[in-house]
């Protein structure tokens, strides 16, 4: 299937993933894990190469990344000390019964097999325990981004999660939603690196891939917010879809 293809395409470019995608902001994170407590043993599931798992340890969060992909494992292990990353994913996740304070998701939701996977996360949750999954989303109101947008196929907007985001089966309790806003400092070439990190790029033909690269020079060289600039304010808005274990 065309969209196993696309999440099993991460590993390959490892490294220049963990460059590129950008962090998420502390009080988004703060915000998921409300009154989960200061010591909570979090979760972070689908891990890759582990933004999210260095962003939770930051805040001093107790953290377990389970990730599918041996290549994003790899590259965990190496930039994260002290944490080894366990073989699993959202259907089969290798821990016990009511053991963790909160589940959370950082970019991979999308790819879960949502019945099955709502099971098993309801299962490792402790009751009233926190199930949230996070996306970073360009502000694709600023017409330079949405340009970008265009020309990349660079995943789904904030109107498209939050119609398709809206409950996470009987064992949940109501889907809050809270959004915060972050910048990053790019390159243009640090843009290109990020396209090359997205699964339309990964699985795209090598004359897909040429006319992509070329269109976003081109972005950079003619915009006139882009033209003549050695680095750019990246805006985002970070989504987080929260609720609790009933």
């Amino acid at each position: 299937m065309v969209e196993d293809t696309r999440a099993r395409s991460f590993g390959t470019v490892a490294a220049e993933y963990d460059r590129f995608r950008p962090g998420y902001p502390a009080e988004a994170l703060r915000w998921a894990l409300a009154d989960a407590g200061d010591d909570a043993h979090v979760v972070d599931l689908g891990a890759g190469t582990g933004i999210l798992t260095r962003d939770l340890r930051a805040l001093g969060y107790r953290v377990t990344p389970v990730e599918p992909d041996p290549g994003m494992r790899a590259r965990l292990d190496g930039t994260v000390p002290g944490t080894t990353a366990l073989a699993g994913s959202a259907e089969a996740v290798p821990l016990p019964d009511a053991s963790a304070d909160a589940v959370l998701v950082g970019q991979a939701y999308h790819w879960f097999d949502r019945e099955r996977a709502h099971v098993e996360i309801a299962r490792v949750l402790r009751p009233d325990g926190i199930f949230a999954p996070v996306w970073n989303i360009r502000d694709e109101t600023v017409g330079w981004v949405a340009a970008l947008g265009r020309i990349a196929q660079m995943g789904e907007s904030s109107s498209d999660l939050t119609e398709k985001v809206t409950t996470f089966g009987a064992a949940f309790g109501e889907v809050e939603l809270g959004r915060f806003t972050h910048r990053t400092t790019v390159t243009p070439d640090d843009v290109l690196g990020l396209l090359r990190t997205r699964s339309h790029w990964l699985v795209a033909a090598p004359q897909q891939r040429q006319r992509m690269d070329r269109e976003l020079r081109e972005l950079f060289a003619t915009h006139p917010d882009l033209a003549d600039r050695e680095t750019v304010e990246l805006p985002y808005q970070t989504l987080v879809f929260r609720a609790r274990r009933r």
